[in-house]
């Protein structure tokens, strides 16, 4: 049985851990005391996952410990970690997609594994008093993959409590969550540590400072920082974590939009589960516009990339890319006519993560003349347009050898953006770009999409980030139920209008 016994205290002295080539952590001390929130922050590779790994058992440090309540602990693996009573929720949700949420508890509680059956009605009656004790509303019975992203959020809490978990690592817990379930979870953070401590790891450094007491900035594996959030600002902090101050550019929207690339009429798709996600949308992009799409996350955003990109059926309706007619074309046909595509999933759909930074940087080109000849790849020129493409893009690797899936997610999203800006893309479609990125990674990825606007590519940017869409954009087309339910100029665009329009409330 995990131990229900409080954490007081938890150091880490003197983490240290290396890979092939790369110092991932050195020399790293931080100590988290009783109902406190400490933030862990830093860029993309910084350190912060690794740190957590070792924490969680899954690492061993090459040198250091871990103190608990002033004893030596050491974890050969989670449910080490777990019995000491630490529990981690990861960025990507570690749940089994096509079981209920009770089965999924189930799963990971071994006294309630029996021979031939798992013990379910006792997993119920666990999720029960988890929810009621932290008001964490859950349906016990639901199939994951029919609840939302914030849903999954819950069940994972719910999940790791059930364990038993004292002290809780929130690995980007909100990279994935619209702003109205970002605040829910601040608050339900704050209520929780009453009876929890919990590392905060997060780059956003506006919810650090709402919920975090102290925070931790790692850069290089080292510390690089240690210290109380009131005492600095936002911009502080993204300094420390950069080295430099970090500013996010700026769409002036001074320059005049050209031809129309990209007309969407009357759009039909459906849903996994078989409803039209997308009934008779209309949209419009021009060459050097940046359009945004604004809405609350299972609007149809989804489904609209997957159209774009041919990746799902088109029921009715059109799809024009610069006149020619696009719509349930195979991706090849659409990729050859001009379509540039960041997917929302990096990880999945964006590379193939055992293969080399150098062969996902070939994915869509390697049978082109430049790259192969005879049915043979020219290994030279792939090799020469892998470091160009390093140095141009700033990916962070020991050798583009290296296996992309490696990487951090930064360094993987700038694969993914070398990749496709290379290509020359008459049209990018860019879902959800910065999601989970440090805002240095944010503040290089803004400005090679700004760069590509003045070159006269189209770009349509999808994002629940209002800040990020009111920075970048043109015009902004607010999404709700399948739909473009009003384009707003973006002089014209403010938070709250927004969030009106995404409520599908009406425009003032």
């Amino acid at each position: 049985m995990p131990s229900t016994k409080r954490i007081e205290s938890l150091r880490l002295e003197g983490i240290t851990k290396r890979f092939p080539g790369v110092l991932a952590c050195d020399d790293i001390s931080l100590e988290v005391g009783a109902g406190e929130v400490l933030a862990l922050v830093g860029e993309n590779g910084a350190g912060k996952t690794t740190l957590m790994n070792i924490l969680m058992g899954l690492y061993q440090p090459d040198y250091g410990r871990i103190v608990i309540n002033g004893e030596e602990a050491r974890f050969r693996g989670p449910s080490d970690a777990f019995a000491a009573g630490i529990g981690m929720v990861h960025q990507h949700f570690m749940l089994v997609p096509n079981m209920t949420v009770t089965e999924n508890v189930a799963l990971g509680l071994k006294e309630l594994h029996h021979p031939f059956h798992l013990d379910l009605a006792s997993a119920r009656r666990r999720i029960a008093e988890v929810s009621e004790r932290h008001q964490l509303a859950v349906n016990p019975e639901a199939y994951v993959w029919q609840l939302s992203v914030g849903e999954q959020q819950r069940v994972e809490l719910v999940k790791t409590l059930c364990f038993g978990a004292r002290f809780l690592i929130l690995d980007e817990p909100t990279s994935a969550l619209t702003p109205q379930e970002t605040d829910e979870l601040i608050e339900r953070l704050k209520r929780m540590t009453a009876e929890l401590s919990v590392i905060f790891i997060s780059h956003k450094l506006g919810e650090v400072k709402a919920l975090c007491d102290r925070v931790t900035i790692l850069r290089q594996g080292r510390v690089a920082f240690n210290g109380r959030t009131q005492d600095h600002t936002s911009g502080d902090l993204a300094a420390l974590m950069t080295g430099h101050e970090v500013n996010l550019p700026r769409n002036a929207c001074v320059e005049a939009c050209g031809e129309q690339r990209l007309k969407v009429s009357a759009l039909m798709v459906r849903g996994d589960r078989g409803n039209l996600a997308l009934n008779g949308l209309d949209l419009e992009l021009r060459s050097g516009e940046i359009l945004g799409i604004a809405g609350v996350s299972g609007n149809g955003q989804r489904e609209l990339a997957d159209a774009l990109a041919g990746l799902r059926k088109v029921e009715s309706g059109s799809i024009g890319l610069c006149g020619e007619e696009i719509a349930n074309r195979r991706p090849r046909a659409i990729i050859d006519a001009g379509m540039g595509y960041i997917p929302e999933d990096r990880h999945t759909e964006g590379i193939v993560p055992s293969f080399s930074i150098k062969e996902n940087l070939v994915l869509k080109d390697f049978a082109s003349q430049r790259f192969s000849t005879a049915s043979f790849l020219r290994l030279e020129r792939i090799d020469e347009n892998a470091e160009e493409l390093r140095e141009r893009f700033d990916i962070r690797a020991s050798s583009t050898a290296t296996s992309a899936g490696s990487l951090s997610g930064g360094n993987i999203q700038k694969v993914i953006l070398a990749r496709e800006l290379a290509r020359g893309p008459k049209v990018l479609v860019a879902v959800y770009p910065t999601r989970g990125l440090d805002m240095g990674a944010e503040e290089f990825i803004h400005a090679q999409l700004l760069e590509r606007r003045a070159e006269g590519v189209a770009i349509l940017l999808i994002s629940e980030e209002l800040e990020e869409l009111m920075n970048l954009s043109d015009r902004i087309a607010v999404i709700y139920k399948g739909r473009i339910s009003k384009v707003l100029e973006a002089p014209e665009a403010t938070r709250r209008r927004l969030g009106m329009l995404m409520a599908g409330l009406a425009d003032e």
